[in-house]
């Protein structure tokens, strides 16, 4: 006994063609609204407790990283006290020779704001002859600065 052929056509077919009538619209109670609400409402708790978490998991792994950069330091300054007051010696000179030099820059800018403000070669030619040399200058005094700070008070003397 064979199956019909057209009787598994109609068991197989799909009607992909639009329905002409709407689908009849739920209508949600205030009870619901209200399951749904809370619902939405645990979902945002839970994303909020698991950044938090995050939060304090990234706080946790930079306050290591500063831990051990602190013990590595002291070791340092303790290995070498010596070394570690001459660049508190170091910083505080290089920090008058900064000084100094910020005011010769802003000696600069004041006689030469005009052409600063009108010519970007000027500018160029400005930010090219001081801006190296000042940060240069400002990361060596950053380190010296490092490497001399916390020094216990009779270390200093």
């Amino acid at each position: 006994m064979t199956p019909d052929p057209n009787a598994l056509s109609a068991m197989f077919r799909i009607d992909v063609t639009a329905d002409a009538t709407p689908a009849p619209k739920v209508r949600s109670t205030g009870k619901d609204v209200g399951w749904e609400l809370a619902s939405i409402l645990r979902e945002m708790l839970t994303v909020q407790q698991r950044q938090s978490q995050l939060l304090e998991d990234l706080i946790q792994q930079v306050n290591a990283g500063q831990r051990q950069r602190v013990g590595e330091l002291n070791a340092w300054k303790q290995a070498n006290p010596g070394l570690a007051k001459q660049c508190r010696t170091a910083a505080e000179a290089l920090s008058k020779v900064q000084t100094e030099y910020l005011k010769n820059i802003s000696d600069e800018v004041v006689f030469s704001e005009d052409n600063l403000m009108d010519g970007e070669f000027a500018l160029n030619e400005f930010v090219d002859r001081y801006g190296p040399r000042l940060a240069h200058l400002n990361g060596v005094l950053q380190v010296l600065s490092q490497l001399a700070a916390n020094q216990p008070a009779e270390q200093r003397s």
